[in-house]
């Protein structure tokens, strides 16, 4: 079967989207094209955003394929499904340029995994699959009744059929990706990299998937949920590839980057540096050492809160007292250069004891940012404890309480975010 793969154009002009807008490697979709490829499929893998394409050139491109299946993005790579853009109108720009020259069209990510129906209603699309979607792609391009495929959505005669899900891949032998020179080369932002500017190419790179925690504010479940470590092997000849094409800096787009000492021990060889995003409460003073010797130039530390009941409210789980995280986020400082405290507003923190222990932290070379609020995503523990599980209008009414709760939102978003409704008015056509 010929398979096309896209990540369309981004763009988030009024979105409240907290992640980083430039372009990153869209790993899901790499996986699935090697995956497809070794069962003897065609695969298009387009990445629209990364290599300055709009959607209209993207979708003129699949039509020049002339794929049997389509499957589109909702959420700009793995690295921000948690935190994807709630409105769907550029997948939906995207297929409305493609007008039906690509086959089965199938959505990916977390709106679908979450929200099926209002998923297929929005993007007009003729399956979704629900959670990790390499092996559900592969499973699609063999063919076959789609009520025998787990994990997906569907229009049915009696209207939306799901099969299940979410799905969660094997995921520990996935083989090392390879990537086109030419889009490496395109690739020069150091994601979350501070201490210098670009010396190379960036990447993302992927050596664990899911968390095995559960947080009240972090919107996995449905995706990307359940601890899986990747084989160290196939992790290093990933990297090890990156570097001959001429990488310095990789981003590890873990949930959550757990002390692995092989694996550190491996990168102290390399000349590489890289960057994360873990819990400080989780890591010992010399594994912190371990972490800056094997290159780590950038910690992203979920804090949350200062007080022990605002981190218990969170689900935090945390057995460290403030003071405990602020001594950890001070040694790791020594050997990293870039060391940040993730903050989220909370009615329980006094903004003295905030602003009192921000400065404090800055004084020691730590970043604490200014805390910024929650977005209730609908797969976060935070939305079914509000609203119960979510229907339909899961994200409008997220979207409506998140505008109408605050007036002053993170630092990238620049512009004041528009009602849900008024975002996607394109996705009402269908």
């Amino acid at each position: 079967m010929r398979v096309a793969l896209v990540n369309p154009a981004w763009s988030y002009a009024n979105s409240i989207y907290f992640g980083c807008r430039e372009p990153h490697l869209a790993l899901e979709f790499a996986y699935a094209k090697a995956l497809l490829e070794a069962q003897g499929h065609e695969v298009l893998f387009l990445d629209a955003h990364l290599n300055g394409q709009s959607n209209a050139e993207a979708a003129d491109a699949v039509a020049a394929f002339r794929p049997a299946m389509t499957a589109v993005t909702t959420a700009p790579t793995y690295l921000f499904w948690r935190c994807a853009p709630p409105e769907l109108r550029v997948p939906r720009a995207f297929l409305d340029s493609l007008d039906g020259r690509g086959g089965r069209t199938v959505a990916v990510g977390p709106h679908g995994s979450t929200t099926p129906g209002a998923t297929l209603r929005k993007l007009g699309v003729d399956v979704v699959v629900r959670g990790e979607c390499e092996e559900v792609l592969v499973r699609l391009a063999q063919g076959g009744p789609l009520d025998a495929i787990p994990a997906l959505a569907y229009r049915g005669a009696e209207g939306v059929t799901v099969t299940g899900g979410p799905h969660a891949g094997r995921f520990t032998d996935l083989a090392p990706l390879r990537w086109p020179s030419e889009w490496l080369a395109r690739h020069t932002h150091h994601h979350h990299r501070f201490d210098s500017e670009p010396d190379g190419p960036g990447a993302e790179v992927e050596a664990s998937r899911g968390c095995p925690y559960t947080c009240s504010f972090c919107a996995k479940i449905d995706f990307r949920d359940a601890y899986r470590r990747r084989d160290l092997a196939h992790v290093l000849a990933e990297i090890d590839g990156l570097i001959t094409q001429g990488v310095t800096y990789v981003y590890f787009v873990d949930e959550i980057f757990l002390p692995q000492k092989p694996l550190l021990e491996a990168l102290v060889t390399r000349d590489l540096r890289f960057g994360i995003q873990t819990r400080i409460d989780l890591w010992k003073p010399d594994m912190l050492d371990l972490l800056g010797a094997a290159g780590c130039v950038s910690i992203e530390a979920g804090i949350e809160s200062l007080t022990p009941e605002g981190r218990a409210a969170l689900d935090k789980r945390c057995r460290d007292s403030t003071e405990d995280l602020a001594a950890r986020l001070i040694h790791a400082r020594r050997s990293v250069p870039f060391v940040q405290a993730n903050l989220i507003r909370s009615a329980g923190d006094d903004p003295d004891l905030v602003s009192t222990w921000r400065d404090r932290l800055r004084g020691h070379g730590v970043w604490a940012n200014d805390p910024v609020p929650l977005y209730p995503y609908p797969g976060a523990p935070d939305y079914r404890r509000l609203w119960g599980d979510p229907d339909d209008e899961a994200w409008e009414r997220a979207h409506a309480h998140y505008l109408g709760q605050f007036d002053a939102f993170s630092d990238i978003q620049e512009e004041r975010p528009l009602p849900l409704r008024e975002l996607e008015a394109a996705c009402a056509a269908s």
